[in-house]
């Protein structure tokens, strides 16, 4: 069985292995949204950062790019990544159906977030987002560069992200505004 997985953040620009096929896709049904709180790779428990889920909305539709994982490191590939997502368990691991932009149709794996986890923050205005994401850090580093490296590679590859490109203006001024 071929493997999918689908990259709507950080999985875009930073996946962690070498993916045997990268194709921009669609999974329909939901929305890249900064609707999880981090307290791991963004940020801490005393000052939570945001990090980028996988919403579920009806009528919406979240582009990315389907990363086909090499079939002879499946296993060690898919451990890894479960490391990664479901540190916290406010992801849900679930196979779901990606348009590829070529034409075919998979099945791949998508880290969505559970609504009723307490990480959940799905609501907050613009501005809101903004604030938190200017100064959280984690152990990945800093919460702006997570949200700056996903705006660029959408920018790179031709997707548009409206509401994202807002946030990082955004906070492009906060940080701006602290150096000056």
């Amino acid at each position: 069985m071929t493997l999918w997985v689908f990259g709507y953040g950080s999985l875009m620009w930073n996946p962690e292995f070498d993916p045997a096929e990268a194709v921009t896709a669609t999974l329909p049904g939901y929305a890249r949204s900064f609707c999880m709180s981090s307290i791991h790779h963004r940020g801490s428990v005393a000052e939570p950062g945001l990090v980028l889920a996988l919403d579920a909305m009806e009528g919406a539709e979240c582009r990315g790019l389907a990363l086909r994982i090499p079939e002879a490191r499946e296993a060690e590939i898919l451990a890894a990544l479960r490391e990664r997502e479901l540190v916290s368990s406010a992801y849900l691991e679930q196979v779901l159906p990606v348009r590829l932009d070529d034409g075919r149709e998979v099945a791949a794996l998508a880290y969505v977030v559970d609504p009723d986890h307490v990480q959940y923050c799905g609501g907050l205005s613009e501005a809101e987002q903004a604030r938190i994401i200017a100064t959280a850090h984690g152990g990945r580093g800093p919460n702006r560069d997570y949200l700056w490296s996903t705006a660029d590679h959408l920018d790179a590859l031709g997707i548009a992200d409206p509401e994202l490109s807002r946030i990082a203006r955004l906070v492009r001024g906060i940080v701006d505004k602290s150096l000056a």
